[in-house]
């Protein structure tokens, strides 16, 4: 590329930089796509909402469908999940649940993705917030008509009986 061209490039970067400027100025007030979060533009920042209550239950939950992840029953604040360290394997890792009582991982958590069985957790299943969650006592932001598996083919049984 010689200089003529680069210096082209530059100018046209610049110009467009600027004319994206003079248009976000244009509209300081322009409504966001408020979705779940109400209130607030595009370029306002809204405080975050304040964390609702952890549930802190013993036992297990019932699954609404078929492979569902379990729900985590405790808090997990404060806990640190990162390539380094893994707060859940502290209590929940094979080795550790005689001592801590939590349930172990599924076995499907020490498989690559060609099931080959391995020593520790598979790097795939190693960031457990992924599929698994925390319960709180937070209000629905949504409506939610969900129904449980069992719920719909009980209904569907019941449709057909008649």
């Amino acid at each position: 590329m010689t200089g003529k061209q680069v210096f082209t490039i530059a100018v046209a970067v610049i110009v467009f930089v600027c004319g994206l400027a003079t248009v976000a100025e244009q509209f300081p007030d322009a409504p966001a796509p408020d979705g779940i979060r109400k209130g607030g533009t595009l370029f306002e920042e809204s405080p975050a909402p304040q964390l609702a209550d952890p549930v802190n239950t013993d036992g297990k939950r019932v699954r609404a469908y078929p492979e569902q992840p379990p729900t985590i029953p405790h808090t997990i604040r404060d806990y640190q999940i990162n390539k380094n360290t893994n707060r859940c394997l502290e209590c929940h890792n094979r080795i550790q649940t005689a001592v801590s009582g939590a349930p172990m991982i599924s076995v499907t958590h020490f498989m690559d993705r060609d099931f080959q069985v391995l020593a520790d957790v598979a790097p795939r299943r190693y960031f457990c917030l992924q599929c698994h969650v925390p319960q709180t006592n937070a209000k629905s932001s949504v409506g939610n008509t969900f129904k449980d598996v069992d719920i719909l083919l009980r209904n569907q049984k019941q449709k057909s009986s008649q």
